[in-house]
């Protein structure tokens, strides 16, 4: 069962660290081991401070930033670091089991709980504005992005999600025979249709799922056209994630016939909507589709398997969660 806190003990461990976070240096990437409220080992995670940080002073946004797929919480993303440390927010990098390749990992109850867990770690150690406590991933992290909005709404003021994986079990019929395929059965015990067991672990992993329940938050998923045909997630990963929310919150959807129209090698609308031809500095991309459904929203942009940090933060610096929300 996924606990919403972390225990007393953990609570002491955060204090104990507090002095070093404290007493770090601006923008020093601070290594901190925190416990797992499910099974009590501790996890490895990584704080960075903004520039001119002070431990009495106003409290500061939090982004949690999440891996990618084979990756762990070594991964580093300068452009991204800088930019929250530019807008004075406490960067988090949760390690959440590390690469996907063990059933711990992969969105496990575990890997959700590691976050949760670094999140009240967060808390308890450093004067957090509850108000805007931000989520980002590309890829494996675009992944665990959805599955902790669809799973875990209530925690983020907003959430961005890059090229990232909405269904497992059809991400594995296209990588069967490649390393994410094995990755896959490692973490959900075989393939798809081996036994219901394994099937549940799928369904369970996947975010769609469970983004019917992030029909109120502010969730901005992204991917670049030609994912799929030269990165490794189709876009309409993306835009299937969009539709569970949109039809959620009774607000229209994309139809089959445009997903099958931008999933083609250079694919276009036949019928753009006006939204499809925004043009969004934050982006410096031509987009070629562009939907709202409630606060959330779906681009499909020029571009690939990757994330454009300048959209990522201006997406979530413009939403601060109301007073008891």
């Amino acid at each position: 069962m996924i606990r919403p806190a972390a225990c007393l003990n953990a609570v002491v461990v955060a204090l104990s660290l507090f002095t070093i976070g404290a007493t770090g240096r601006a923008s020093e990437r601070l290594k901190v081991m925190i416990p797992s409220t499910i099974d009590r080992v501790e996890q490895l995670c990584y704080v960075m401070l903004p520039d001119k940080f002070d431990a009495d002073g106003e409290p500061a946004p939090l982004l949690v930033s999440l891996h990618s797929w084979s990756g762990d919480c070594e991964q580093r993303k300068p452009d991204l670091e800088a930019g929250a440390a530019e807008r004075g927010w406490i960067y988090l990098a949760p390690n959440f089991r590390g690469p996907n390749d063990d059933p711990d990992a992969c969105g496990s109850e575990k890997a959700q709980q590691d976050i949760l867990d670094a999140v009240e770690w967060a808390k308890k150690t450093y004067r957090i504005d509850s108000r805007r406590v931000y989520l980002t991933g590309a890829s494996g992290g675009g992944h665990m992005t959805l599955l902790m909005a669809g799973r875990h709404p209530g925690v983020w003021a907003a959430a961005s999600a890059w090229v990232g994986i909405s269904d497992l079990k059809a991400w594995h019929e296209k990588h069967a025979a490649t390393r994410y395929g094995q990755m896959m059965r490692a973490c959900c015990g075989g393939a798809p249709g081996e036994s219901e067991a394994v099937d549940r672990e799928y369904r369970e992993r996947s975010p769609l799922t469970h983004l019917k329940n992030a029909v109120n938050l502010p969730l901005d998923i992204s991917a670049g056209i030609h994912d799929g045909h030269t990165g490794s997630v189709p876009i309409w990963h993306s835009l299937a994630a969009f539709n569970v929310i949109a039809e959620a919150g009774n607000q229209p959807s994309i139809s089959p016939q445009a997903m099958q129209e931008l999933s083609r090698p250079e694919g276009r609308l036949s019928r753009p909507q006006a939204s499809d031809r925004e043009v969004d500095a934050s982006f410096g991309r031509e987009i070629y589709l562009r939907r709202m459904a409630g606060p959330a929203r779906v681009t499909i942009f020029e571009g690939g398997h990757e994330r454009i940090d300048s959209a990522t933060l201006a997406w979530l610096e413009r939403h601060v969660k109301k007073v008891g929300q």
